[in-house]
């Protein structure tokens, strides 16, 4: 156990060396942790906060102030779904519930129990020509049906599972598209 914390720490005393302990680049530094551990532990931020000499509830604000950062775990495959106007009125929650349904989620679990999917659904993604759109892994995806959702979660787990290359899988993807 003191391995795997020592090796946890490690980790976050490389990000803040980068940063040169300085407190003016928290933001930065808390950006890099979550980007590394795709969420922000209590743990880490209380060692954050001794290392830059800041007390931890100043840490504690700036991680729960933006939306940005995440104090719960998050999958290793993001899905963003619309839920806008534009969204919604195209069939956006038929798309959710087909997400939902196949990933054994719910509108209060997002996070699926082997940490390779988590969905969530937000106010707007400013792309309502293209409604409704989902963001998968930071690659946009528009005019989406409940089949296509389920499409490419299906890729992804062929690929996670070892079945197909990810150049394949892009291929696949661009076709969905």
């Amino acid at each position: 156990m003191a391995e795997t914390t020592s090796r946890k720490f490690t980790r976050v005393m490389g990000i803040l060396e980068e940063n040169n302990h300085d407190p003016a680049r928290l933001i930065p530094i808390l950006q890099q942790v979550q980007e590394d551990y795709r969420y922000l532990p209590e743990d880490v931020m209380t060692f954050i906060a001794t290392s830059l000499d800041l007390p931890p509830s100043h840490v504690f604000g700036v991680a729960t102030f933006y939306a940005h950062f995440t104090l719960i775990p998050k999958g290793k495959h993001i899905i963003r779904l619309c839920d806008g106007t534009a969204c919604h009125v195209r069939g956006s929650e038929h798309i959710l519930n087909a997400l939902h349904q196949k990933l054994k989620l719910s509108s209060a679990k997002h996070t699926t129990d082997d940490m390779l999917f988590t969905v969530e659904c937000v106010s707007c993604l400013g792309a309502c020509g293209l409604a409704p759109v989902m963001v998968l892994d930071e690659k946009v995806h528009s005019k989406m049906t409940p089949e296509n959702a389920i499409n490419l979660i299906d890729k992804i787990l062929e690929v996670e599972s070892g079945g197909v290359t990810s150049a394949e899988n892009e291929k696949k993807e661009e076709a969905v598209a």
